[in-house]
């Protein structure tokens, strides 16, 4: 995946790097999006959703953390640590996108709630076609340097909306009714795609780490820690906020999943789309992609050691 730094000798600010991503290769990534999205769908069932409204709790909790609580308290580390502006905007992009795909499986290995957990995923996905542009609006123009960078950019939230129904929305829908009609072939086609695009999506993640190294390297002190404690601040919201409404055990550990694995592919493709790549944004939503799935098989791998579930 080839993927270029250029910066001059009259360019000292990270705001002021343009990352480029090859444009011939950008549709490949939206399929490859989409088709985890769509092997995430096809494990979902009408009656998920029809067995959660009878318990609503959970997915309240989980939608509010998701599309309320994670950008308000991305807003208020962005206003402490006053971060490079373009960084600020990439901590806003991860903060808008819905809860990352590969959560679920992390959430199985966990030991958590994993219906909670896809259910969580379909929610937010469906509700990410007007939260996502909303809130990165929003919260973006609240803060004085990035809502500069939104006004040279101008971002049209319908148009977010639009690409964000193409890549989660459609096949989302098309998954759910294969699985409806069909949960045979969608059961053998989930076991094989899920992990294959996964595994792809990954593959252009790190292609663009390693042609690049020695710029990324350069490069990573600015984000470095910002992801780290952004990340970790995220699982801990997503833990606590569930254990302070009385949720089981199973699903503090969902929400913590949930909550800090976020689709930072969808925002890759929302910077390189919408940004053309704004150097700190595109880096930081880069790192968070690789960072966040180390964190939370980290955590995951913590809990699977678990001799015994104990119900809070």
């Amino acid at each position: 995946m080839p993927l270029k730094i250029d910066e001059t000798p009259m360019l000292n600010s990270i705001d002021s790097i343009q990352i480029h991503f090859n444009s011939d290769n950008l549709w490949v990534v939206n399929l490859t999006l989409s088709l985890v999205m769509f092997g995430v769908a096809l494990d979902i069932k009408i009656s998920d959703f029809t067995n959660l409204l009878k318990s609503p709790k959970p997915v309240i909790v989980g939608i509010i953390s998701q599309f309320l609580l994670i950008p308000l308290v991305t807003f208020l580390m962005i206003i402490i640590i006053q971060p490079y502006p373009s960084i600020a905007l990439g901590m806003m992009m991860v903060a808008a996108c819905p809860g990352g795909n590969i959560s679920n499986f992390m959430t199985k290995l966990a030991g958590g709630n994993t219906a909670l957990s896809v259910s969580l995923t379909a929610f937010a996905s469906l509700a990410a076609l007007i939260m996502t542009p909303l809130n990165f609006a929003i919260w973006g123009s609240f803060y004085e340097p990035t809502a500069e960078i939104l006004k040279s950019v101008k971002v049209a939230p319908a148009e977010v909306a639009r690409f964000v129904l193409l890549i989660l929305g459609i096949p989302l829908v098309i998954g759910m009714v294969i699985n409806n009609y069909h949960p045979n072939f969608a059961s053998k086609v989930s076991r094989f795609l899920k992990p294959v695009s996964i595994l792809i999506f990954l593959a252009f993640i790190a292609g663009a780490f390693y042609n690049n190294l020695d710029i990324f390297m350069e490069h990573i002190h600015y984000v470095f820690a910002i992801v780290i404690a952004h990340n970790s601040l995220l699982l801990l919201v997503g833990f606590y906020v569930a254990r302070i409404n009385k949720l089981s055990y199973l699903n503090q550990k969902t929400l913590c999943i949930e909550t800090g694995i976020q689709n930072s592919g969808l925002g890759l493709l929302l910077v390189f789309s919408f940004f053309d790549g704004l150097g700190g944004m595109a880096l930081l939503v880069a790192f968070w992609a690789i960072w966040d799935i180390l964190s939370g098989l980290l955590i995951a791998f913590f809990w699977s050691d678990k001799k015994k579930t104990r119900i809070a």
